[in-house]
């Protein structure tokens, strides 16, 4: 949510990459792929977007925090970013999702979401339950 130079952004995302391989993560049985060249992400986004309310979103706690951070001049970007979170985890229609205790609230808003779908346009999307990771 936060504009990053050209040249600075195709490193970031050369040495996250590179940073993925030497975890261990073994591209013969993984798909590793760059996220934003997927543009059904930005279009899922778009529609989930639509039917997604503003006060939802302004209730999050992210947020409100960042928000306040930015003296009250949070973007778009920043607000939406959890219908992107959602759409990124319903475009693969996963049905368990790895979070943090922090990122639960987001993931609540996903599993409402794709039920709002569901219910508007037929069964589409699983409901994605959380797997909290361990500190």
């Amino acid at each position: 949510t936060v504009p990053k130079e050209p040249a600075v952004l195709r490193q970031n995302i050369l040495d996250t990459a590179a940073a993925i391989l030497a975890c261990g993560i073994d591209p013969e049985k993984c798909l590793l792929f760059q996220q934003s060249l997927v543009s059904e992400h930005a279009e899922l986004a778009w529609i989930l977007g639509c039917l997604t309310n503003v006060p939802r979103l302004l209730r999050l706690p992210q947020w409100k925090m960042k928000h306040a951070s930015q003296n009250n001049e949070g973007t778009v970007g920043l607000l939406t970013y959890p219908v992107l979170q959602a759409a990124d985890i319903l475009l693969y229609k996963s049905t368990r999702v790895p979070v943090g205790e922090d990122q639960i609230l987001h993931l609540e808003l996903a599993q409402d979401i794709a039920q709002h779908f569901n219910k508007k346009y037929g069964e589409f999307f699983p409901v994605p339950k959380a797997i909290l990771s361990e500190l």
